[in-house]
């Protein structure tokens, strides 16, 4: 039953998955927010631990970095685990002067320019959304939640570049409504599509591509209850 990159045995591993990148986040959600959570998988470093919350099992599993490493996790867990819904908590670029540091986006579409797009249906510029169901009861749940966290709903713009600037990019694509800029929405949405997935990205906006505004390396780690609990409820 393991996969090249998942050691979980068949039924270790819930139907339902909430996916940070970082294997630490992965960590701390099964610490802070699931009861009797175990490690499932811990290939590559890659850490996966299930347990429940409220009563019902969930995983908390790592995805990686970028649309590559998104790609193969959401595609095994789908295929091989039988997972029918993952939902990714992460961190993400303001982009909007709309948005701030601190506040949750809830992705219903992401662009990208990731050559991965071109490739899945050659001469299509395939639309990546996230599953409508689960993008209406994020929205909803997060109109519920205690707290300050101001919660957006919109596209985002998934790249495969961290530290490329392109300022004019930018521009154009806050012209066009696009909230901020991360690495793996477009391709867990894609993932989705083909395999049957219901997939959503609810992310903390961390820094800001416009204002300068920027999170720590451990507040990146810590300021994401809000957007946990989202996922959760979902």
């Amino acid at each position: 039953m393991p996969t090249p990159h998942i050691r979980a045995e068949r039924g270790q591993i819930a139907d339902r998955v909430i996916m940070p990148g970082d294997p630490r986040r992965a960590e701390r959600i099964a610490v802070d927010y699931l009861d009797d959570a175990e490690l499932v998988t811990d290939v590559r470093g890659i850490l996966g631990f299930t347990g429940t919350w409220e009563g019902r099992r969930v995983t908390a599993m790592a995805s990686g970095m970028g649309a590559p490493s998104m790609t193969i996790y959401a595609t095994e867990l789908a295929r091989e685990y039988g997972v029918t819904q993952i939902v990714r908590v992460g961190t993400a670029g303001g982009m909007s002067t709309d948005v701030h540091v601190r506040d949750v986006i809830i992705a219903t579409g992401a662009h990208t320019d990731s050559g991965m797009t071109a490739s899945r249906i050659p001469g299509v510029s395939f639309s990546h959304l996230a599953d409508f169901g689960l993008a209406r009861a994020a929205v909803e749940t997060a109109a519920a939640l205690p707290g300050d966290a101001a919660v957006h709903a919109g596209a985002v713009f998934t790249s495969d570049h961290f530290y490329l600037a392109r300022p004019e990019l930018t521009a154009a694509l806050t012209a066009h409504g696009t909230l901020a800029v991360e690495m793996e929405a477009a391709a867990l949405y894609a993932v989705g599509a083909a395999e049957g997935v219901r997939t959503l990205a609810v992310v903390t906006v961390s820094d800001h591509l416009v204002t300068g505004e920027s999170m720590t390396a451990d507040e990146r780690e810590t300021q994401f209850d809000a957007a946990v609990r989202i996922a959760l409820a979902l």
